[in-house]
């Protein structure tokens, strides 16, 4: 079933995203990282409604043109899982499956680990657990490399040093990653208006120094799944492994070696796709 087009209002603002299934199937919410969109969920949505569910990707906070505030204090971490939550009860959900990439794998381990009760299943991508991310940075002396774009990206002058030369370093990394151009132009053309960019990377200006490792995040409940990219250039082997020494319920860890960062985008897709939708299926009630 081919994808929608939809609002969700919420009493932040208007969410605009990516729909596909009935409404009476079990909600999934897909939360997309930087620097992408719910486009990166272009595939998973159509596979997910055919199999029953409803399957619905917003574009997050700054993301959304209706949900843009300009202070960096209304990207807190806190903030963003309240608008996960917020999403679902305009969804009429009082519970739901959830899927993360990149900071919306951040966003969806904050979430499954604070509101257990929320989350029916958890599917990340790339993001490890943030206290295994944390334990990382302690122990991997590369993983302090491979993170050193989220002290980079959080300081004021980032926006303009991102947008020079029609984003030149970001379509670069991202089709060194394997994400083909057209993608990439789908991407940055969502950054279009200045204050889009620098909305995402509030993100990172709004955790401050401790980054997005956090060792006193809880231990995740809920049945997860793991996907990582065993060429994934900005999480390493040892974060990727120690996640499952927080998680405490079932716990599938997938690693797909040919693939990087981006999954979704670099050839990891299809198997990617295949693995969400059946971890989901298993543990729809």
């Amino acid at each position: 079933m081919k994808s929608r087009d939809v609002v969700i209002t919420t009493g932040e603002g208007v969410f605009t995203a990516s729909a596909s299934g009935s409404d009476e199937g079990s909600l999934v919410l897909a939360l997309h990282g930087f620097p992408q969109s719910r486009h990166t969920w272009r595939d998973l949505l159509p596979a997910l409604s055919a199999s029953g569910l409803h399957a619905v990707a917003p574009d997050q906070r700054g993301y959304s043109a209706g949900v843009r505030p300009s202070s960096v204090s209304a990207y807190r971490p806190d903030r963003l899982v309240r608008d996960v939550l917020d999403i679902a009860d305009s969804l009429e959900a009082p519970s739901f499956h959830l899927v993360g990439h990149d900071w919306g794998g951040q966003v969806a381990w904050l979430t499954a680990a604070y509101h257990p009760e929320r989350v029916t299943s958890l599917s990340v991508l790339s993001r490890p657990h943030p206290a295994a991310f944390a334990a990382a940075m302690e122990t991997d002396v590369e993983q302090l490399s491979r993170s050193g774009h989220h002290t980079r990206f959080a300081t004021p002058e980032a926006t303009d040093e991102l947008r020079a030369d029609d984003f030149g370093n970001l379509r670069q990394g991202l089709e060194a990653s394997g994400v083909s151009a057209k993608d990439v132009n789908e991407y940055l053309g969502a950054f279009a208006e200045r204050s889009a960019l620098d909305a995402a990377l509030n993100w990172y200006r709004a955790v401050g120094p401790g980054g997005l490792g956090d060792p006193d995040c809880p231990i995740v409940r809920v049945p997860t799944l793991y996907v990582w990219g065993g060429t994934d250039s900005s999480v390493g082997r040892p974060a990727a492994e120690l996640t499952s020494s927080f998680v405490s319920g079932p716990f599938r860890f997938i690693e797909i070696a040919s693939s990087g960062h981006f999954v979704t985008d670099d050839g990891g897709g299809p198997e990617t796709v295949a693995a969400i939708t059946a971890h989901i299926l298993e543990n729809t009630k």
